[in-house]
């Protein structure tokens, strides 16, 4: 197995931050980046770069880390118990974008990788990442060009690729207490190490390159469309759902706070603004009933299955 040029990634992620939080000002128009570096006690660092109340997104986080620690957190090891007693590093760039329309949907992207080391033995290592889609309306045709997109970076790696991250992602981002999936999905992979480190880095970068060009066309479609109260309560409603998988099954979250992440940088994929409301029901035949009956299940948005 290839050995991991860890300087590569770290590059390759630093450069994806810049690219991303450019784009986002472009698509913005006038909302601008600020930058708050931080230093971790336990090792190693990052930095948050935030966007709020611009023309377009209401808040819009990028975040770059690059942890080490000198032993894994013990919620790790249970699952991995061939990571005790090693030491770690982790690094990635994290996002979520919440727009303040609400026919532009919230965003979810990361690209990261992990090592393990001890002394005498092989480190263990791989990537992870992805990127999801959550609408609060339904617009097929923004759903079926985002899993086009997607469809499209992963065949060179394969034709099973998709299928396989598509399915992933829609099982990882799901509420069992809801029974619904948060959005529409999009990709998740995570222990990729298989094919080694160069052609494994290699996906991971696809996966980073391609999620701009993937939301981009989305915002444009939908920035200028007209929307009321009704439109900006139920966006509110709808984002409680983000806030509750974020709280309690994303493993990120959990994996920053249990190792003694910055808790403003962890916590920054949080909207600015959230309602929750009693039993709410969506009125019968009405866009928001469609995103419940249509849009909050696993489908194959683009036939393969046919």
């Amino acid at each position: 197995m290839s050995v991991p040029d860890t300087s590569a990634v770290k590059a390759f992620l630093l450069d994806l931050q810049q690219r991303i939080c450019e784009g986002l000002e472009q698509l913005d128009g006038e909302g601008v980046f600020e930058a708050d570096s931080w230093k971790r006690e336990e090792g190693g660092g990052g930095t948050s770069r935030v966007l709020t109340n611009g023309k377009v997104f209401e808040q819009a986080g990028v975040n770059f880390s690059h942890v080490t620690g000198a032993a894994m957190p013990a919620s790790a090891t249970a699952h991995r118990p061939e990571l005790a007693g090693r030491s770690f590093e982790a690094m990635g760039v994290s996002l979520v974008i919440h727009p303040k329309n609400p026919f532009i949907p919230t965003t979810h992207a990361n690209v990261r990788f992990f090592i393990a080391q001890k002394e005498g033995a092989d480190p263990v290592w791989w990537f992870g990442g992805g990127f999801d889609l959550t609408p609060y309306y339904p617009f097929e045709e923004d759903v079926i060009e985002w899993h086009q997109n997607a469809y499209n970076l992963c065949l060179p790696f394969g034709e099973s690729v998709y299928p396989k991250y598509k399915k992933w992602c829609d099982e990882y981002f799901f509420l069992p207490h809801r029974n619904e999936t948060r959005g529409v999905g999009g990709l998740f992979f995570d222990d990729l190490n298989q094919d080694g480190f160069e052609k494994s880095f290699e996906f991971m970068q696809a996966v980073g390159n391609g999620f701009l060009t993937s939301y981009a066309p989305i915002v444009e479609r939908r920035k200028d469309t007209e929307y009321g109260e009704k439109e900006r309560e139920f966006q509110l409603y709808r984002r409680g759902r983000y806030v509750e998988f974020n709280l309690v099954y994303d493993r990120g979250t959990l994996f920053g706070l249990q190792t003694g992440g910055r808790t403003e940088s962890i916590l920054m994929s949080m909207p600015p603004l959230v309602r929750w409301q009693y039993a709410y029901t969506p009125e019968a035949n009405s866009a928001e009933a469609l995103l419940y009956t249509d849009f909050l299940k696993p489908r194959d948005w683009l036939g393969l299955d046919k």
